[in-house]
Order: structure tokens, then C-alpha cells, then sequence
């Protein structure tokens, strides 16, 4: 049987634009995952590792308008959001490499013998040490930032582990040619071309999953498309760790306080949030608790208003607009659900934003009404209005894990009067970021940003953005009683590569 083809798609009209590739088979899955394991060696030294991705990212910036151009055709987020994007990838990519530059991420530990411990210590030394092949899984809303060359490629590479990544459909073309400027710069340093493996096709992603050779995954999408290779992973014969970003609601309280104080702001800025890029963030806020009263009243009314001025926009593919239009659609029949701006089809090929309202009583138990609690991917959000706290806490009580979770607080409050750091405290188990009177779309690229939840948000712990990020696909070794002459050189007492440890207890920078 032929291979299917592989199509890019303008999703602005739903036509083909041209044929891309075919889908990989098993044996070309399995000839790229070799490559990418014989590549590991090349790897090995920090300083060409530090290199590569800093030509990675000069290679985008020179090919900017060709992958923008491409970008658009086949994603419709417009120029300039995806230069902005790439801008940022670009970003990540030089701050990788400045970490490894560091060296901080290997945890170089060495203890020298001590017998009058109880029990006696040995000689230990200790660092970091790459797992070896990742399997990445692109996104779709995000065709740089967490795609090819996105935050789990490039914080691999700065591992030391090479990437075969899965492209998505949604982007096939544009995957290409990202694919070819990382392996132009990996062979500028003398890199196999192999370290950066691509593949199509679903069932390929399945077979990378399960290859005995692919030591961790990275994953952005589904809840039911993560959780599918999250429980291969675990099934394989030597499970591997999977680290995948499957779905989240981003709750927003609003307190009463917050409401009477600037009502209209709020809803004016919940209103850019929850439809920037078309609702297709991953931390768009799917649901909002807001007081009833006044102040509750303003907020709605200028959500309303900031809502139905938003023009019909395009999402990533016809698949996701049709699940956007039946969802909504589902949702809005719920008894005593409302419609302020009733989301939906917006043309033919477009959808248009909208707001859905519902007592919180009604989410406040199980019921017809959990649907609600559930992620909607696409510009809508759920106004829950709350009569009192203790309904709006019984509702932030039944939410599973979330990427965030925001609280609007008045002045006084966000001055420690009144019950802002309890609200903190009530949100913290629910998130993995929480945020303070702004809105958690936007995920800044620094150290200590965050990006994952408890789950269904996400699978690990870890964060897929950040310097930290990188720790995903490390382990650490310790070396007992080894003779000088065999340890490698980040463990030897001399400190010959200048590398931040602890040495005897004591932190050496």
C-alpha cells in the first residue's frame, strides 16, 4: 500500500495547497531514531552544543519572511503574531545555550570521604547525565514557540539529547522547513543532520513512542491524544517518562471588591484575553467566577460589548471549527445557560466569539452541568456568577488541575487588607501559575517561569518553559570511590571546566 500523502492546508478557504511528504512508515521511523542515537556522540561537548543552537537561532531569523510567509498560509495567525513568535523562539533557542554555557543544570555535587560519619561517607560525586533520544509532539497553536524548534527541542538539544520530532498536520510545510535551518546549523558545527529526526502521520507518532531506542517524550496537545501516548509510554516494555501538556481551564475569581472597584476594566481585559489568537491559547481563561451585584453587572456588560466587537476569525483547521461549533452550541442549550454574545459559526470558514453565563450553584455540584467545566478550545468563556464566596470556593473546589489560575483583587486586597492571601493559597493547589491581577495569556520565556499544572494540565511536574525545562531529560549518576584518573572532568576536584558545584557542602559559583 502507498504511503498517504501529506497535505498543507490553507485553513482561511479549506483547500490543499501542496503536497508536503508522506507519511512516514516504521521502518522510517525507525531509521530516524537510529540516526538521531548516532548523533548523541556529537553532542557531547557543552561548547558545540552551546554553539549549534545559537546558529539554530540565527538560521530562523535569516529565513524569517519565508517561515512567516509559510507560517500564515497554513496557520492564519497573521504576520504578526508569528513574527513575534519566532522572535521568541529565536529567544529560547540563545537561552539554552547560555545555560549550558553555565553549566549550573549538570548539579555537580562532590563529597569527599568521611569516616566520622555515621554512617561513613564514601568518596561521591555526582552530575547530570542526557537519557538520550526525545520524541517530540508539536502543537498546533503554536508553530514556532512548541513545534519544531520550539521549548522541548531546543531544551533537549541543551541536554545533550537529540530530537525526533512528530510534525503536526496543521503545519506540515512550515515543520520542513524549520526541520532543514536546524540541521543546516547542526551541520555548521560538524552535527550529523540526523541529531534533528521529522516524521508525519499519526500512526508514526505511535510507532516513536514505542521505539526501544526514544528514552522521553515531550508532548503539547489533547487531553485525549496525550493521555493515548502518555499510557504507550507507560506500557512499553521500559516505560519512559512522558512530560506532556494535555489541557487546562484557567480559572478566573473575580472578588466582589475587585468587581465595584473597576468592573469594566476587568471585563474589557478578560475580553482581549479569552480571544487573542482566536481563543486558541493554551491558558485562555475558559472560565470566569464573578459576583453578582453592581459591580458583577458592569464587568458583564463590558465583556459583552468588547465581545461582539471582535471580528470572525480563522482557526487552525476545519476539524478544531467544527468541535468549536458543536461545543458551544452543547453548551449554550444547558438549562439556564445564557448567551450575552452567542458564540459560534461565524461564515464559512470562521467563528465567532462568544460568552456564555450560568449561576455558580450550578457547577457547584455534579451534574448536566460539568460540561462547562470542561476546556472549550476556541474564543468562549463562561461567566459562573456567584451569589457569595462559599459558592465560588465550591466551585474552584471541584476543578481538576490547570495550567492557571487567576485571581482579580481589589486595591485594599491586593494591599494584604481583606482575603487576598487566602485566595492565593486556595488557588495554589490548582495551578501551576497563579496570577495577580493581570491575565495568563502570554507565557514570558524567563528562569523562573513555570508552565505546567497537576494534571489533566499536565502529566509531570516539570515546566515546558524556562531554563528549567531542561531537566526533563537529564539524569543524575553518582560516581563511588572512582580513581581521579577515570572520573570525567566535571567531577574532578580540580574543576578543570570552571563549573558551578557543591564541593564538600559548600556552594562554589
Amino acid at each position: 500500500m502507498a504511503a498517504a500523502p501529506v497535505w498543507s492546508v490553507d485553513p482561511r478557504t479549506g483547500k490543499q495547497r501542496e503536497q508536503v511528504a508522506v507519511e512516514a512508515t516504521a521502518q522510517e521511523v525507525d531509521t530516524a531514531v537510529r540516526a538521531a542515537r548516532a548523533a548523541r556522540g556529537a553532542l557531547a561537548d557543552r561548547a558545540v552544543r552551546s554553539a549549534f543552537l545559537r546558529s539554530a537561532a540565527a538560521g530562523l531569523d535569516a529565513a524569517r519572511d519565508a517561515l512567516v510567509e509559510t507560517a500564515d498560509a497554513e496557520t492564519a495567525l497573521g504576520p504578526v503574531r508569528l513574527t513575534g513568535e519566532l522572535a521568541r523562539t529565536g529567544y529560547q533557542l540563545r537561552a539554552f545555550a547560555d545555560i549550558v554555557d553555565e553549566g549550573a543544570f549538570l548539579d555537580v555535587v562532590i563529597d569527599h570521604p568521611d569516616d566520622t560519619a555515621t554512617p561513613p561517607v564514601p568518596d561521591l560525586r555526582r552530575h547530570k547525565v542526557p537519557l538520550g533520544v526525545v520524541a517530540v509532539y508539536s502543537a498546533s497553536n503554536f508553530p514556532f514557540a512548541f513545534s519544531v524548534a520550539g521549548g522541548d527541542t531546543a531544551s533537549a538539544l541543551a541536554a545533550g539529547c537529540p530530537v525526533v520530532v512528530k510534525a503536526h498536520p496543521d503545519h506540515p510545510a512550515l515543520s520542513e522547513l524549520v526541520a532543514k535551518v536546524l540541521r543546516r546549523a547542526a551541520a555548521g558545527h560538524g552535527i550529523p543532520e540526523g541529531v534533528i529526526g521529522l516524521v508525519h502521520g499519526f500512526e508514526a507518532g505511535i510507532e516513536l513512542i514505542r521505539h526501544p531506542s526514544v528514552a522521553a517524550a515531550g508532548f503539547t496537545g489533547s487531553v485525549r491524544g496525550g493521555r493515548a501516548l502518555f499510557d504507550a509510554a507507560a506500557a512499553r516494555p521500559v516505560p519512559i517518562p512522558f512530560h506532556g501538556e494535555l489541557g487546562s481551564l484557567n480559572p478566573v475569581l473575580v472578588t466582589e471588591a475587585a468587581a465595584a472597584e473597576r468592573g469594566e476594566t476587568i471585563g474589557a481585559g478578560l475580553a482581549g484575553s479569552m480571544t487573542l489568537g482566536v481563543g486558541q491559547f493554551c491558558v485562555k481563561p475558559g472560565l470566569v467566577l464573578v459576583p453578582s451585584g453592581a459591580g458583577g453587572d458592569q464587568l458583564v456588560k463590558a465583556l459583552t460589548d468588547a465581545v461582539s466587537d471582535t471580528e470572525a476569525g480563522v482557526l487552525l483547521d476545519h476539524r478544531m471549527r467544527d468541535n468549536f461549533v458543536a461545543g458551544v452550541r452543547e453548551r449554550a442549550e444547558l438549562a439556564e445557560v445564557d448567551s450575552p454574545v452567542t458564540p459560534g459559526a461565524g461564515g464559512e470558514h470562521t467563528v465567532s466569539a462568544g460568552v456564555l453565563t450560568v449561576p455558580a450553584e450550578k457547577l457547584a455540584e455534579e451534574g448536566a452541568h460539568d460540561l462547562l467545566l470542561e476546556e472549550c478550545f476556541g474564543p468562549v468563556t463562561v461567566v459562573a456568577r456567584y451569589a457569595e464566596e462559599a459558592e465560588a470556593a465550591a466551585v474552584l473546589s471541584r476543578l481538576p488541575g490547570n495550567l492557571t489560575a487567576s485571581v482579580q483583587l481589589s486595591s485594599e486586597e491586593a494591599a494584604g487588607q481583606g482575603r487576598g492571601a487566602e485566595i492565593l493559597a486556595e488557588l495554589t493547589p490548582l495551578a501551576g501559575r497563579v496570577v495577580v491581577n493581570a491575565w495568563p495569556t502570554g507565557v514570558a520565556v524567563a528562569p523562573a517561569q513555570h508552565h505546567g499544572g497537576p494534571y489533566p494540565a499536565t502529566t509531570s511536574t516539570s515546566t515546558s518553559v524556562g531554563g528549567t525545562a531542561i531537566e526533563r531529560w537529564l539524569r543524575p549518576v553518582a560516581y563511588q570511590n572512582a580513581p581521579a584518573a577515570l572520573l570525567p572532568a566535571e567531577l574532578r576536584d580540580e574543576n578543570p571546566l570552571g563549573l558551578p558545584r557543591r564541593f564538600n557542602g559548600v556552594l562554589e559559583r
